[in-house]
């Protein structure tokens, strides 16, 4: 099965699968579970093609374990990146810019985990990048321990063995077995689609904080200017 690469060739789940097999999976998984240098591997992509490949016998290894092995090698991931965070500390965020790393991943990662809480371990599992980072931000804020294991199976089940199962129940549909490429896209775009709302949101509200700044400064109430206008 040929699928359309989303970027470089070695970045193709096709290729990376038909190359290093399910142990190249499970280290896939793994780093882009925790560790810095994981950020940029197709995590979703890949679980959803190892599903597909696995359903249609290209891969000779049972569902079950594979899903099993994936979840193991996400939970791992995230622990070493908690762990990771724990020693670091602030350190990280004093880190300066490289090719690998950008300050802002971390920034958005925190920002996430803030808003989202202990919780933000499950969902930053279906978010590219920020599933890096947030174990590891779980770590610098020296989250509690407890309740960072028990979101971080459940977001390793929920991620690890869900999109392995999509891919594999999709499979033996035969219209999405032909349209591979269009559906790896489309799992690229609906992935990175909270990462464009909150970059939106965030947007129009540093919009709105200026245009409240404006205003205080001129000395005029916005409900003032209001009635102004209506007059």
């Amino acid at each position: 099965m040929n699928t359309l690469a989303l970027g470089p060739t070695w970045l193709d789940p096709d290729y990376l699968l038909e190359q290093f097999g399910l142990i190249g999976l499970l280290v896939i998984v793994f780093a882009e579970s925790g560790l810095l240098i994981g950020f940029f591997l197709p995590g979703d992509s890949l679980l959803f093609t190892t599903g597909l490949l696995v359903t249609t016998g290209v891969l000779d290894t049972p569902l079950w374990l594979v899903c099993t092995l994936v979840v193991i090698a996400a939970i791992l991931g995230d622990q070493v990146g908690y762990l990771f965070g724990r020693k670091v500390g602030p350190a990280l965020f004093k880190r300066p810019d490289s090719k690998l790393f950008k300050q802002e991943n971390v920034e958005k990662a925190h920002d996430f985990f803030e808003k989202y809480g202990p919780k933000s371990l499950v969902l930053a599992r279906f978010v590219p990048i920020v599933r890096t980072f947030t174990p590891i931000i779980a770590g610098v804020s020296r989250m509690n321990y407890r309740s960072f294991i028990t979101f971080n199976i459940i977001g390793g089940v929920l991620w690890g063995a869900g999109v392995t199962l999509l891919g594999a129940s999709l499979g033996k549909v035969a219209f999405v077995h032909k349209n591979i490429e269009a559906i790896l896209i489309l799992i690229v775009l609906i992935s990175v689609l909270p990462i464009v709302i909150e970059y939106l949101r965030a947007r129009s509200k540093n919009k709105k904080a200026a245009a409240a700044g404006g205003d205080q400064a001129d000395g005029t109430p916005p409900s003032s200017r209001g009635r102004h206008a209506k007059r």
